[in-house]
């Protein structure tokens, strides 16, 4: 059962004179006023009450009184807490009568419900992580957060690399005619050894035509003068004829190839492999720029898959609201960042948030109610109705939302007695 406050009385602390009040148990109980009649004495005073020495005030007796202060506060399980006499010692008596101390109360007390400006007041950082402690994903977040941090830092860095890479690319020249490879000066020379000895060959072969011609030019011319000879001629002439014509057919289709190219080539190998070279750094540069790119798009996917981890996280995790979440770092409510949103939307955040530190703890203490209109007042007391929280609040007002009216330190409609002087004294706790 969540603990709750069923009635209070308070006297001589700070502003108030004395004050009964028997708050909602769910919902808001408004403490209304003026400005200066003891309304956030009140809370101050219920504060020091249940939240012990640390929340008392620096001057907790009232100034014009010389009864020290009294406090007495009944909690919904039959506890009772007082605190009364010159040092206002705790007395904390459970229903059957025990006796216990401030350890009892801090298993019930939430220490922010006590002080709502405390955590109103901290950065985004701290509030997001209060709320991250409270659904209990804190260390899975930081760690989702920090690896997107650094899938973030890592593809920033392979976008400038693949930037600088195809700059790089762009900027270096590239010869169209340039050979795939580069150009082996052995090559080109053993290439022109083998068609400088062929042709030789079909020089020599060209001689030999030439030498069987005048052969058998001589031997015609002979033939006249040496008739007695003229068989042995005619079959030299014969055996010529026969040679000639293997010759020629050895001859006949022969097809010098020119060393042009390759001289040229020899000549201008040290340029032709500077464009190839020139060609080969430029597709280097590109297909550098290509991976570089690729692994943007593959660190972007993961980057992705990191944010959909999160998001499913906090998706997945019980929230004390709908329509809060952490992004960044920072609460966000219905899409808002703390500084964006609305005074009411941050009190409710803020009291979801405190009462989710202690479920044990049903009720908040808040001051200062005055930053919501009527409508939107009751708005949040229907929903502390809804989530069975007790608030106890003050409000700089005389309305009707008002659930008591405070006036120089006195609740204005509740009997209290007549004190004639500043000196005069009055029993504690009757009213």
């Amino acid at each position: 059962m969540a603990m709750k406050i069923n009635k209070l009385e308070i006297e001589n602390v700070k502003r108030v004179k004395a004050v009964k009040l028997e708050p909602a148990q769910n919902g808001l109980t408004i403490i209304g006023g003026n400005n200066g009649q003891g309304k956030t004495s009140v809370i101050d005073a219920l504060a020091w009450a249940l939240g012990g020495d640390r929340y008392r005030p620096s001057q907790a007796q009232r100034s014009e009184s010389v009864t020290p202060p009294n406090l007495h506060v009944v909690m919904n399980n039959g506890l009772v807490v007082e605190r009364k006499g010159k040092n206002s010692d705790l007395k904390v008596t459970d229903p059957t009568g025990k006796k216990a101390g401030q350890q009892l109360l801090n298993e019930f007390v939430e220490q922010l419900a006590l002080d709502l400006p405390k955590f109103m007041e901290a950065s985004g950082k701290e509030k997001a992580n209060v709320l991250l402690k409270i659904i209990g994903i804190g260390d899975q977040l930081t760690a989702l957060e920090k690896e997107e941090i650094d899938l973030y830092n890592e593809r920033q860095a392979l976008g400038r690399i693949a930037d600088q890479k195809k700059k790089f690319a762009k900027e270096q020249t590239f010869y169209p005619d340039a050979p795939r490879e580069l150009v082996s000066p052995t090559e080109l020379i053993r290439k022109q050894q083998d068609i400088l000895a062929k042709n030789g060959e079909n020089q020599r072969k060209r001689d030999r035509v030439a030498q069987y011609k005048q052969s058998i030019a001589f031997l015609n011319q002979e033939v006249d003068a040496m008739r007695e000879q003229l068989e042995k001629k005619e079959h030299e002439l014969k055996e010529a004829k026969a040679d000639l014509n293997t010759a020629m057919m050895d001859a006949q289709n022969l097809l010098d190839e020119s060393t042009a190219e390759l001289e040229t080539s020899i000549a201008n190998i040290e340029e032709i492999n500077r464009k190839v070279r020139a060609n080969l750094d430029k597709e280097k540069a590109e297909e550098d720029a290509r991976e570089y790119v690729r692994q943007y798009d593959e660190m972007t996917k993961r980057i992705v898959d990191v944010h959909k981890q999160k998001t499913d996280l906090l998706i997945s995790a019980k929230l004390p609201l709908p329509d809060l979440s952490v992004q960044d770092g920072e609460l966000i409510y219905k899409g808002q960042k703390w500084d964006n949103m609305s005074g009411s939307d941050r009190l409710k955040v803020s009291t979801a948030i405190v009462r989710k530190l202690n479920p044990n703890c049903g009720f908040v203490l808040m001051d200062k109610l005055e930053q919501m209109d009527l409508n939107t007042l009751q708005e949040f007391g229907e929903w502390l109705q809804q989530e069975g929280l007790q608030v106890i609040a003050t409000r700089v007002s005389t309305g009707e939302e008002c659930s008591i009216l405070i006036e120089d330190g006195y609740v204005i409609g509740q009997e209290h007695p007549v004190m004639e002087d500043k000196k005069t004294e009055w029993k504690a706790g009757v009213f």
